[in-house]
């Protein structure tokens, strides 16, 4: 899926109708957008224009994402589109995300669950973490390719519930550092899209979001892009306590360790 390099660039701006320079670096398109109303108006007809109307749902999915009170003119980030992208799979829960950083590539897609690797590691993860209290904890399980199952749990405290997630699908990866093909299942969006649709925008925008804020945890998602370098991952959704046999164990041991007397650190 090749992959082109943008800058988004807000020019001027006319009751709630920001203008929006697009660039790719040799050719500009302007097209102005109201993110109150969600309207998208091409104002160019030109090659650029075409292309960005092409990619009509995955441009509008970006300016969608940013939150209106972000609009301003002189905001500038810069976007990646990937050409014939399929944002509606990536944005169905039922799909599998792929990350696939073997032989030097980082490239991601979704696929059915029917298209995924049958002779894989399974990472089974989910986090507890008591908001008022600051602690929590999580648990995981290692399906290894006999079926074989091993459960590990541990406690954390002042990282919040996000990346306690987090956590738990790196440690659980850090155990399989020798493992090529891994799924990981979880019932965390933040997990799941992190590395596969987030994490590229953040490295061209100084770590910054849509928004122009600073994305969180961006430490703990370096040190998870490193540790997936050579790796294919499958990351599956699973919806949480929807009697999911892995992920129910693992919620009730991430609970029974965050409820622990947190004296016990």
């Amino acid at each position: 899926m090749k992959m082109m390099l943008f800058t988004l660039e807000i020019v001027g701006e006319e009751n709630n109708k920001y203008k929006i320079k697009v660039s790719n670096g040799t050719e500009n398109s302007l097209v102005e957008f109201n993110p109150l109303k969600k309207e998208l108006h091409f104002v160019d007809n030109n090659n650029l224009s075409d292309f960005f109307k092409g990619q009509e749902y995955q441009f509008r999915k970006m300016l969608h994402n940013k939150r209106p009170d972000t609009y301003y003119v002189g905001f500038n980030v810069k976007v990646v589109i990937r050409e014939d992208k399929d944002v509606a799979a990536f944005n169905d829960r039922s799909k599998i995300l792929v990350l696939d950083k073997r032989n030097s590539n980082y490239d991601s897609y979704a696929i059915e669950e029917s298209k995924a690797e049958e002779r894989i590691y399974k990472i089974y993860t989910d986090a507890s973490y008591l908001e008022k209290k600051n602690h929590g904890g999580f648990a995981f399980i290692i399906e290894d390719l006999k079926g074989n199952y091993n459960l590990y749990t541990e406690k954390v405290k002042d990282i919040g519930s996000s990346q306690a997630e987090l956590e738990a699908a790196m440690k659980a990866l850090e155990l399989l550092k020798d493992v090529e093909k891994i799924r990981i299942i979880t019932d965390s969006q933040y997990v799941r899209k992190g590395l596969t649709e987030w994490l590229p925008i953040w490295k061209l925008n100084d770590f910054k979001t849509i928004n122009g804020e600073p994305a969180k945890n961006i430490e703990k998602w370096l040190d998870f892009d490193k540790a997936c370098n050579g790796k294919y991952i499958e990351f599956q959704w699973v919806k949480a306590h929807s009697n999911h046999f892995e992920n129910s164990l693992c919620d009730m041991y991430a609970k029974d360790i965050a409820n622990k007397n947190s004296t016990s650190y």
